[in-house]
């Protein structure tokens, strides 16, 4: 758990990287009380080729209950009707199948699986799973 001030600093960033245009982080709050439940967003944003990647957590106690398939639904539409995206990406650990699901239920293909391209925590190597729409294919 990140301390006050290292989520201060956090929030802090993420708004000027949203000044920027570099980085849009979304919070997602459940409506009927109001608590922080997870985090969505575009990042790695490239605006030439109009190509942005969502990424997203859940805190364990919320999952499975539809909130990340609605905000990266959500977030997908707004990319392509508003910041008419040419190309949207989903990538997630190898071992993490919650994640990849949802880019599959969504209608992202997948492109491909980019092995040992990460280290995890420990040191270990770890895939990334890659899942894309693409603009004249999917949308």
């Amino acid at each position: 758990m990140p301390t006050i001030e290292e989520s201060e600093i956090s929030i802090r960033q993420s708004r000027l990287q949203f000044l920027e245009r570099t980085d849009l982080r979304l919070l997602l709050i459940l409506k009927e009380t109001g608590q922080l439940i997870g985090s969505s967003g575009l990042h790695r944003i490239d605006w030439q080729s109009r190509k942005f990647e969502i990424g997203y957590w859940v805190r364990t106690s919320f999952g499975n209950q539809g909130y990340i398939t609605e905000a990266v639904e959500a977030i997908t539409n707004y990319a392509v009707h508003e910041l008419q995206a040419n190309r949207i990406e989903i990538r997630c650990d190898g071992r993490n199948a919650r994640s990849s699901r949802i880019a599959e239920r969504l209608g992202f293909t997948l492109e491909g699986i980019l092995r040992n391209e990460k280290c995890d925590s420990d040191g270990s190597l770890r895939d990334t799973v890659v899942f894309s729409k693409v603009r004249g294919v999917e949308f």
